[in-house]
């Protein structure tokens, strides 16, 4: 497996959704309460979700009554997620590289960590444009990415798990700017072996890259509860941004 490419193979398997079972709907409801909450969209809005994964997000959103799309590169995860299609609530497989439907959306999200994974600068910018391309003048992009000043502080660096008796062991490593966790799986006498490896983007470069995109940060959060971000402290990195060019 190439390290440039591990999201292909790593988003399709199988044990993906078995390792993050935990991060439910529930999960999911409590965030999308409060940053609607914040947001205050009017109910004719329309939200692209990029990089969905499954729709938990997409479904919470439409839920409370708005007209949402989602997009992923995973073709397993968007099968899963059509499941739950209806008239207002969309899913296709695409790379967030790319611009989905030009002057389309109202609101775009970025949620659980789904930046950072390319190997350069520019691919990670081209998330960007291709969010400013979809949005309409004005419109909002939200960004729910990890805090590199915390992880690298209280980074675990190893741990064991054991899940619908499957077996994860797992190591997590900070190497030349990248979060790199290794994910050896033992499933009977089958066994697999997957890397998650994020760029550890820090909010001045996030505020560079969304300057140099057409992006101006409006708010920083630092968790799921709305609160504000510090960067030594914070779990999370929330950025909500305007379209400006």
């Amino acid at each position: 497996m190439q390290a440039k490419s591990w999201y292909r193979s790593w988003f399709d398997s199988p044990y993906y959704p078995i390792l993050y079972k935990s991060r439910d709907e529930s999960e999911a409801a409590f965030f999308i309460d409060r940053l609607i909450k914040y947001l205050n969209p009017p109910i004719i809005s329309k939200f692209l979700d990029m990089a969905c994964g499954r729709g938990r997000h997409s479904i919470q959103i439409h839920q409370k009554g708005f007209d949402v799309t989602g997009i992923d590169l995973s073709k397993n995860s968007i099968a899963q997620a059509k499941k739950f299609e209806n008239e207002g609530l969309h899913f296709y497989v695409h790379d967030m590289r790319n611009t989905f439907q030009e002057s389309e959306f109202d609101y775009i999200l970025n949620l659980f960590t789904s930046f950072g994974y390319f190997a350069s600068r520019e691919e990670n910018e081209n998330v960007l444009k291709a969010a400013n391309s979809a949005l309409k003048e004005g419109g909002t992009l939200v960004i729910d990415f990890l805090n590199p000043g915390k992880l690298k502080k209280d980074i675990k660096s190893s741990e064991t798990r054991e899940i619908s008796d499957v077996i994860f062991k797992i190591r997590r490593f900070y190497e030349d700017g990248w979060i790199i966790k290794t994910i050896d799986i033992e499933d009977g006498n089958s066994s697999y072996e997957f890397q998650e490896r994020v760029w550890a983007i820090e909010h001045e470069v996030f505020k560079s890259m969304l300057s140099k995109t057409g992006f101006s940060i409006l708010d920083t959060f630092g968790n799921y509860n709305m609160n504000a971000y510090n960067v030594k402290d914070s779990e999370r990195q929330i950025i909500i941004a305007r379209k400006t060019s």
